[in-house]
This record gives structure tokens, C-alpha cells and sequence, in this order.
């Protein structure tokens, strides 16, 4: 049953708005998640979890269990069709974590639904919110549960609602950017690949890109850019992709088709992540071109962040002005990130034979420098942002928890 106060109501239950959840319960601080869907995400979506992303999972305890269930690679290439242009080695990282991890976004979702679970709470589902206010004393959110509308009062609201949020759209908060001009493919398959289960394969072609990944159950997540791509793509439409932008020497064999949609890109960033007491993090705050998969990593830890900074803030760790820190510290994070993405996005969608010599070009000269290849595998894996990503310690000491169990004590730690 939903309350009627919480100290932070988190509207949306996709994987920012779950890993917010756990850090938060760890913390020992009362809150609400709500998400309008009756059930969790069923198709895989976002496929990839990067390094600097599962380092920061850690205090949530979810980190063996993804690991457990994923795919780990090594292996990162840029090709054009036959034609290796640039090989990044993600084994070599300086990380706990040195490697791709390959994992369909509806099993990260278990995983984080079932520690939330664990920790004693509650995704409330089939809740929509339809207004949220602010005052002096707090947020005001007015939901709709089985028909019927409730007033939820909390000191804090995170909108963790995707890039149409209506968090964002409450507080008037500016979401800049715009579209690209083609859509997107996006498909999980049984191919019979030439390139083989042991990379994650960029190929550029004259007709577009196409990502081809290895998925843990042997299947393999294609994306491709479509200038007018069908609603829902067939067998038929993911092998002619595959025949005019993979390898030639080899024909690929799509198999059998599990799922695929349609999707358009936008490349956007909110001009403030806080107005007042309503936060906005993952899809809410910035979206861009899945190239390098770094969407759900950067809305994960957005979440991870905040979590703790509320979690301080609450607990009486840190004073409330504090809170700056998060748009402080995750904004330029958010920037790179869009960069990065765009800039890739940008070399894909090369039609002209000239310019796509030169991207060629650059790529394979790229590839001659261990240096540079090295501060690009630091970029896509996220650890060269791992200062975006840390807290500087609590200005104050903490006040002492009189809260007893584990919960409480997994707070107290997460919060030292």
C-alpha cells in the first residue's frame, strides 16, 4: 500500500531508478519507488555493463550476481567489413573488473529487483504519477494506483523517468539537443557469425553501421542505423543488414530472430540535474546515440551517487547544501559521455567515399598507438570519468544511527 509521506519518492523503476532503490535501503532511508508498468522490462535492451559501472555497484551487492549471469569479453573492434581498422584490448585495464560485460538490460533488472526484495522492499507497479509540486516543505506528487489518485508527500522526488519525464517537465528544467536524422535498429538473434563469440564488433559499411555483440545464452545483440527502419524488423530485414555491412568472405546466417524494435536517437543534456528538491538522473537527464553503450551505465551511476549523497543528507552525514555536489560532479560526466557517443555516431553515418577514407584512415592509424588505444578503452569502460564518479568525504561526522539489523548496518557502511 502506497504511503502518504516518504522522505524520497523515485518516479520510474528501470535500472537508475532500482539502483537508487538499493542504495538508498542500505542507507536506511525511507522511500517509495513507483513505476506505471505493471512488470519489469522484458526485452534486453541496453546489453553491456562497463567497468567504472560495476566497481561503482559494489556496496550495492549486486556485482558477483551480474557477473554470474553475463558474458565477458575482452575485446572491442572497430571493422570495416573484412577490414580490422582498430582492436581495443579491455584486459589490461586497471580495474577489478577488466572486461566487457555482456548482459541483456531485462537480467541486470532481476538482478536489482531481487536485492531490493532481499533488503525488505517493494516496487510499487501500475502507479503512474500524473503532477508533481514543490513547496517550502517538500514535493507533492499526485499518482493514479487502480483508478484511483493519491497525494504522496516527500522531502525529496528523483525523476528517474526516462528522456519524457514528467519530473523534468515539472521543474521547467531545459532538456537541450536534438535528434538524429536516422532510427535505429536494434535486434537480439542466433547468427551464425564469422567473426566468432569473442569481440564486440563495430563494422562501418557504405550503407551504415551495424554492432554486433555476443549475449551469455549464445545469442547476439545487432544495432543498426536505418534511415527508415520497419516498426518491427523481421529475419529478412536483420540479414539484409547483416549482408550489406558484415564480413564478405563469409556470409552471415541469421537463425532465428528472439526480439527487435525500432527506435529513434536523440543527443540531449538537462541544463541543471536539481531544481530544489526534485533530482533527475539516467534517461531523464541525458540521452544519446547507444554507440560505445554507455546509456544505462551513466544513468547507473548517476543513481549509485546520488543514493549516498541522500542517504548523507537524511542521516545528518552531510548538510544539506551538499546536494550541489551531484549535478556538480555527474553533469560533466554526462557531457563526455555525449561526446564520446556523438563523435563515434558521427564516423558511422560517413557516406561520402571521402570522408569515409579518411575515418578509415585515422582508425588504423589510431590502432598503431598503444597509447592512445589505451586512453580510448579507459574512455568507453568509463574509468578515465572515475573522479565524476567519487564523493569527496562528509563534511560533518556522523550523527549516531539508533536503527538496529542489517539494513541499517549496510547503510552505516555505505554512508563511512
Amino acid at each position: 500500500m502506497l504511503p502518504e509521506t516518504t522522505k524520497v519518492l523515485i518516479i520510474g523503476a528501470g535500472p537508475t531508478g532500482m539502483a537508487l532503490s538499493i542504495a538508498l535501503h542500505q542507507a536506511g532511508v525511507d522511500h517509495v519507488l513507483i513505476d506505471r508498468l505493471a512488470h519489469g522490462l522484458q526485452s534486453s535492451r541496453a546489453g553491456v555493463i562497463h567497468a567504472q559501472t560495476l566497481e561503482s555497484l559494489e556496496p550495492l551487492g549486486v556485482t558477483g550476481r551480474l557477473t554470474e549471469l553475463a558474458l565477458k569479453l575482452e575485446n572491442f573492434a572497430i571493422r570495416d567489413r573484412n577490414r580490422a581498422l582498430l582492436k581495443l584490448d579491455f584486459g589490461k585495464l586497471p580495474t577489478k573488473h577488466p572486461y566487457l560485460l555482456m548482459l541483456p538490460q531485462n537480467l541486470t533488472e532481476q538482478v536489482f529487483a531481487e536485492r531490493i526484495a532481499a533488503l525488505g522492499g517493494v516496487i510499487h507497479r501500475s502507479v503512474e504519477a500524473r503532477t508533481v509540486v514543490q513547496d517550502v516543505d517538500g514535493a507533492h506528487v499526485t499518482v493514479v494506483e487502480n483508478g484511483r489518485e493519491k497525494l504522496i508527500s516527500a522531502r525529496y522526488v528523483v525523476g528517474a523517468d526516462g528522456m519524457n519525464s514528467l519530473a523534468r517537465k515539472s521543474a521547467g528544467i531545459e532538456f537541450d539537443g536534438a535528434a538524429y536524422d536516422a532510427s535505429f535498429v536494434l535486434a537480439d538473434v542466433r547468427l551464425d557469425w564469422p567473426v566468432g563469440a569473442t569481440e564486440v564488433s563495430l563494422l562501418f559499411a557504405s550503407a551504415g553501421l551495424v554492432v554486433v555483440a555476443p549475449l551469455p545464452d549464445g545469442s547476439y545483440r545487432v544495432v543498426a542505423t536505418v534511415d527508415d527502419a520497419p516498426e518491427k524488423p523481421d529475419v529478412a530485414d536483420i540479414q539484409a543488414l547483416l549482408d550489406s555491412r558484415g564480413p564478405t568472405k563469409e556470409r552471415t546466417r541469421v537463425i532465428d530472430l528472439m526480439w527487435s524494435s525500432r527506435f529513434r536517437v536523440h543527443h540531449r543534456l538537462v541544463r541543471a540535474y536539481r531544481k530544489d528538491r526534485l533530482f533527475l538522473m539516467g534517461d531523464a537527464a541525458h540521452v544519446h546515440s547507444p554507440a560505445g553503450g554507455q546509456g544505462m551505465n551513466t544513468g547507473i551511476i548517476d543513481a549509485v551517487m546520488l543514493g549516498q549523497l541522500l542517504g548523507d543528507v537524511v542521516n545528518g552525514v552531510r548538510p544539506e547544501a551538499e546536494l550541489d555536489l551531484y549535478e556538480k560532479l555527474r553533469r560533466p560526466a554526462a557531457q563526455e559521455v555525449l561526446e564520446l557517443a556523438g563523435r563515434m555516431t558521427e564516423m558511422a553515418l560517413a557516406r561520402s567515399p571521402v570522408k569515409r577514407f579518411l575515418r578509415n584512415l585515422a582508425l588504423s592509424v589510431l590502432n598503431l598507438n598503444p597509447f592512445l588505444k589505451r586512453r580510448l578503452a579507459l574512455k568507453l569502460s568509463g574509468l578515465s570519468r572515475a573522479p565524476l564518479a567519487r564523493l569527496p568525504v562528509p563534511s560533518r561526522q556522523p550523527v549516531p544511527v539508533t536503527r538496529t539489523g542489517p539494513v541499517a548496518k549496510q547503510g552505516m557502511k555505505l554512508a563511512a
